[in-house]
């Protein structure tokens, strides 16, 4: 792969990426990642991050070609196939089972690259519910943090290598040939909403029913899989799927989903703790009580709760919101971006948050959102956005919940250590039985030997596997160079030959000379005449040569035809031919003009001129 990055430059590099353009890089493993930046350099020929650093502040243009080649978008309609029967035979009539008519089914295509994952869930779903995904009740969305591959995935736009693994039969129904290029069809691209979402760092798309996301995690390290795991998990309905690539495992999250089939990567959702439905009263007197309940319960609860309206409006925020954000009862009624909350980008992006939720009616979560106070102490917050509804379902707004987790952080931090106190607690009293210890420290040996293997297994895997996807897109950069080389090569050929056609049809022998008068094209009229091949003189100076011609008479013409001075010459000269026969020639110059108007070299034509008793002779016989 070449030198290897230097590792405080490298990190300075990917703090200036995240810094500069909002791409956050350090939950990506290192090894790929370097490989791939290191690609990059190479082609640029830059030897030290830091001199890369300087290249992108001075050519912003850069970013584009770095991320392009960071973001391997290798992706393949029905990949994997079995998968893809086993989704479609057994785990797509689970999803719909228990459905009423009017529910809407969400499927979520997260890391689709340029859209062909997405295209193949929407064939999927049309074979069997083609009303549904026509009506709307079926939504599909797809996001990836490539907006180049977003682009093209919008289009629906492929070429019949990326067709190749789609059916005859399915290509028929579901897209439309324009000459070797195949669209998706519109009426179904309806169904399929692309948008940019970054799975570590933007919040979850909720109530989806069924997740797909493919050979994305292999690209992180562990720390960065679980925090999109539990994205994952807050995103899905509970008995929601999720359907992984072939090199993805759950080691981490094994109490949050269960394996549906191990083999093939599917996964259902752990089912969660519900809340019991409210007891509805009917009398008036508890209604108010009720509803004064609640008053007292919204503003005195230690959450921080603010209620924004649908003009964007703050109309409540409970004491704890009030303390947290500084605000007082005077600022209720203000629009939502006038407040420090909602001005705090670094952290979270809360009006995007609230446009979603009004748009599409599901909740956001954000966790862990680290919240400067002025006394300088450390504070993580959680927030949830979801919208506000009226008794009658009619929608008043969005809740905004903010969760001071500081505390919770720090008791988390406690059962830690308590844990590790009992567990020290556990072996000293194990010690009492000698057997049963030794027993006990073999089989957790054994066990730590094997979860080790495993983990070292499926590193390998992941890391052959984006070695294989490299590959893959490198195969396919150089197919599509190969492919426009050979067509510009038969343009090339046939513009010679007709070019050759053209100079060959003149009736004289036709010479082109470049700007330092050597020979380009020498005829096969003018071997005839002057007795020298092509082979003999190009590329010779024409002014040097030794034929039948006096060239040094031709000098001056062709300078001012080259020169610009002359547009056009015709001289009459005296010649011998290649026979040794005295002739007359008339030698017509002419410069050579290129398509920007300037001139590339000159054209002579030599043509040999009849004697006037020739010419006498010749008409009588014609009259």
């Amino acid at each position: 792969m070449g030198n290897v990055l230097p590792e405080q430059q490298f990190e300075t590099l990917l703090e200036y990426l995240r810094d500069s353009r909002g791409f956050d890089f350090t939950g990506y493993k290192r090894t790929s990642l370097a490989r791939r930046v290191n690609r990059r350099m190479q082609e640029m020929q830059i030897e030290s991050p830091v001199d890369y650093v300087d290249y992108l502040e001075v050519h912003p243009e850069e970013f584009i070609h770095l991320f392009n080649t960071i973001l391997i978008n290798v992706t393949d309609f029905f990949r994997d196939p079995p998968d893809w029967e086993y989704l479609r035979d057994e785990i797509l009539p689970r999803m719909f089972h228990g459905k009423k008519p009017n529910d809407t089914v969400r499927v979520w295509s997260a890391g689709c690259a340029s859209g062909q994952e997405a295209y193949t869930l929407a064939m999927l779903l049309a074979e069997a519910h083609r009303s549904d995904l026509v009506s709307g009740r079926i939504k599909i969305y797809a996001t990836d943090v490539d907006e180049e591959a977003l682009t093209q995935a919008r289009h629906g736009d492929y070429g019949a290598e990326e067709m190749k693994s789609v059916s005859e039969d399915l290509r028929e129904r579901y897209f439309e040939r324009t000459d070797e290029r195949y669209v998706f069809r519109r009426d179904l691209r309806r169904a399929v909403i692309f948008g940019r979402h970054d799975l570590v760092q933007d919040a979850p798309i909720s109530h989806i029913d069924l997740l797909i996301c493919r050979n994305t995690m292999i690209y992180f390290n562990r720390e960065t899989q679980q925090r999109i795991l539990n994205h994952f998990r807050f995103a899905l309905n509970d008995g929601g799927f999720l359907f992984l690539g072939k090199s993805e495992l759950l080691l981490s999250r094994g109490d949050a989903f269960t394996p549906v089939d191990q083999g093939r990567r599917v996964f259902t959702k752990a089912p969660g703790v519900r809340p019991e439905p409210p007891i509805r009263e009917d009398e008036t007197s508890r209604l108010m009580a009720a509803e004064a309940a609640r008053a007292a319960a919204f503003e005195s609860a230690r959450v921080g709760q603010v209620l924004v309206d649908e003009r964007g409006a703050v109309v409540a925020a409970n004491q704890e919101a009030r303390g947290l954000f500084d605000l007082s009862l005077a600022d209720l009624g203000r629009p939502l971006e006038d407040f420090e909350l909602a001005r705090y980008k670094p952290l979270l992006e809360l009006r995007s948050l609230v446009d979603r939720s009004y748009a599409e009616g599901g909740a956001s979560l954000v966790s862990e959102i680290e919240w400067p106070t002025a006394d300088g102490e450390d504070r993580f917050i959680e927030v949830q956005v979801m919208p506000a509804r009226k008794q009658d379902g009619e929608p008043m707004g969005v809740s905004i919940t903010f969760t001071d987790m500081t505390h919770a952080r720090g008791l988390q931090g406690e059962l830690q250590l308590a844990k590790k106190e009992l567990e020290t607690a556990y072996e000293e009293l194990q010690s009492t039985n000698e057997e049963l210890e030794t027993t006990n420290e073999e089989l957790q040996s054994s066990n730590e030997e094997l979860e080790t293997t495993n983990e070292e297994l499926q590193s390998s895997n992941e890391e052959l596997e984006t070695i294989n996807e490299e590959l893959q897109s490198t195969n396919e950069e150089l197919r599509t160079i190969n492919d426009q080389l050979r067509v510009r090569e038969g343009e090339l050929s046939e513009s010679g030959a007709f070019a050759e056609s053209v100079l060959s049809s003149l009736r004289g022998g036709t010479i082109v000379v470049d700007t330092d008068v050597r020979v380009q094209v020498w005829t096969r009229q003018a071997e005839d005449l002057w007795g020298l091949r092509a082979d003999e003189v190009v590329g010779q100076n024409f002014l040097n040569l030794d034929i039948g011609l006096a060239v040094e008479q031709l000098g001056e013409p062709i300078r001012a035809c080259l020169l610009g001075r002359a547009d056009y010459q015709e001289l009459q000269l005296d010649a011998i031919n290649r026979r040794g026969k005295a002739i007359r020639c008339r030698v017509t110059c002419a410069p050579l003009i290129g398509p920007e108007g300037d001139v590339r070299g000159a054209l002579l034509v030599t043509e040999v001129q009849e004697d006037d008793a020739a010419s006498s002779k010749g008409r009588e016989s014609r009259s």
